[in-house]
Order: structure tokens, then C-alpha cells, then sequence
């Protein structure tokens, strides 16, 4: 079915992770698409998305950026007008996080933070936008993430910069819906990605058991796999989502809605 043929996408944090995912699925959806990312594996990441999605998607291609530098975006995203003649989708995924209690949170975990999470996501926002404000038609789909909603010691960091991801969709939506572009974030919550993973390893805990910790915490009882994150920014890029803009879509398996133990 493809539902997003013809289209171009720019995926941010595409070399691993949810950002990967959604790139294939964007691809597997007859869409072309650019892979921003600042690690040299972005290209291992496109070898497999062209590998899995051949025949599919018209292009995938690599553009090793930083885009908390607003001159490389600049930059990267000139060559992809170059290479594919517009932009149609923008997912702005790419996001450091720093584990710290607040008075431990240096000036330079803050600075990080807000130069990829927000500042990267303007960066790359407002260089993609000219292009749809021109030719009347765009998808910005930003990641933000349960920490804006409810948060955990030692987010103080990533949590405000989650936050303003979604007040900068609310008020770029307004900005734009004149040019046909709509603008959504996506908030997810516990996703099985390759860092999660780490993160265990690192912790000294078996991945697969951390997952069903977790995962049992979950009304839905398990957490979300990338593909269904995927799932739900392709729909929001393709035309089934032509009259959604502004709004901010929860998908964690009913974990932010329930009673915590110890609450009542």
C-alpha cells in the first residue's frame, strides 16, 4: 500500500533506535528518505533499511550532521532539496539524555541537552519549513516523551527539554496551518531500543528481564517495539492525518493514565 509514494522525508537520530525505525517504515511506505544523524553508523543504518525496503522507497540516503550546528543543518538540508527537489516530512527524533539529581546537572549536561533536543529540533525545523511554506504542504512530526508529562529523578535536564518540544509544536502549528503544514509530536514511554538494552547491560540486570519488569508495570503488560512507534508517525506523515495538527499523541500502553500503587 504505499502510502507515502512520492513523498520525502528528513528522520533525525536515524542510525539506531526509534529513529531507524521509523526511516524504514517511511521507506517501506514508498517514501525517499534522508538519514540525519552524527554517528558514522547512519550508513550501516540505510545499507539495511535499502536492503529491507528495496524496491519500495525511491531513495535512502546518509547525512552525517550535528544538528545542535545550525550551519550543518543548514547545509545538509540544501543537499537534500538538492538531491530529491523538496522536503514533505520532517521527524525531528535525535535526543541526548543525562541521568543526574538537579544539583549534580551541570551547565554542560543542560547546554547538551537543549542544543540536540530543542535547539536541534528548531535547527532542523527551520530550515525544512521554508521548502513547505513554499510548495504548501508539510508533515513535522516531533519526539517528545512521557518525561514531559511525568517525569523520574534525575530528569530535571531532559524532562524540560521534552516539555519545550511540545509548546514549540502547539505554537508552530498555529504558525504554519495557513500553508498546509500540521505539525504533532509523539510521546512515547517504555520502548525496547538498543539503549534501553544498554542500559541494563549497564545496570547489570539481563535486558530481557528488565523489559518485563518494566513491561509488567504496563496496563498493556509489556512495552512498546519501535515499529509501533514507527507505525504511528507514518501515520501521521501520510494524508490520513490531514486535519490532526497541533496535538500531542500519548502512545505508552495506558501507563500514564493509571493509579500508581500508593497513590490513594
Amino acid at each position: 500500500m504505499n502510502r507515502l509514494a512520492g513523498e520525502v522525508a528528513i528522520v533525525t537520530g536515524a542510525a539506531k533506535g526509534i529513529g531507524k525505525g521509523i526511516a524504514r517504515a517511511m521507506a517501506e511506505e514508498g517514501a525517499s528518505v534522508a538519514l540525519f544523524d552524527i554517528a558514522d553508523t547512519v550508513q550501516t543504518a540505510a545499507d539495511a533499511i535499502n536492503k529491507h525496503a528495496s524496491g519500495r522507497g525511491r531513495d535512502v540516503r546518509t547525512f552525517q550532521v550535528d544538528i545542535a550546528d545550525a550551519l550543518q543543518v543548514d547545509t545538509a538540508v540544501k543537499r537534500v532539496l538538492g538531491d530529491f527537489g523538496k522536503i514533505d516530512i520532517l521527524v525531528n527524533n535525535a535526543a541526548v539524555l543525562y541521568f543526574a539529581p538537579f544539583l549534580d546537572t551541570t551547565d554542560a549536561m543542560w547546554d547538551k541537552t537543549f542544543d540536540v533536543n530543542f535547539k536541534g529540533m528548531r535547527n532542523c525545523t527551520r530550515a525544512a519549513i521554508r521548502s513547505m511554506i513554499t510548495q504548501k504542504h508539510g508533515r513535522i512530526i516531533n519526539m517528545s516523551s512521557a518525561a514531559a508529562i511525568t517525569s523520574s529523578k534525575g530528569l530535571t535536564a531532559y524532562s524540560a527539554s521534552k516539555g519545550a518540544i511540545c509548546a514549540f509544536t502547539r505554537a508552530l502549528a498555529l504558525d504554519v496551518a495557513e500553508f498546509g503544514i500540521n505539525a504533532n509530536v509523539i510521546i512515547p514511554c517504555y520502548v525496547e531500543t538498543e539503549g534501553l538494552r544498554d542500559l541494563a547491560t549497564e545496570m547489570g540486570i539481563a535486558p530481557e528481564m528488565y523489559f518485563k519488569r518494566i513491561g509488567d508495570t504496563v496496563p498493556l503488560g509489556r512495552l512498546a517495539s519501535v515499529d509501533e512507534i514507527a507505525d504511528l508517525a507514518v501515520f501521521l506523515a501520510s494524508g490520513e492525518s490531514k486535519y490532526i495538527t497541533g496535538q500531542e499523541i500519548v502512545i505508552d500502553g495506558g501507563n500514564l493514565i493509571q493509579t500508581k500503587k500508593g497513590d490513594f
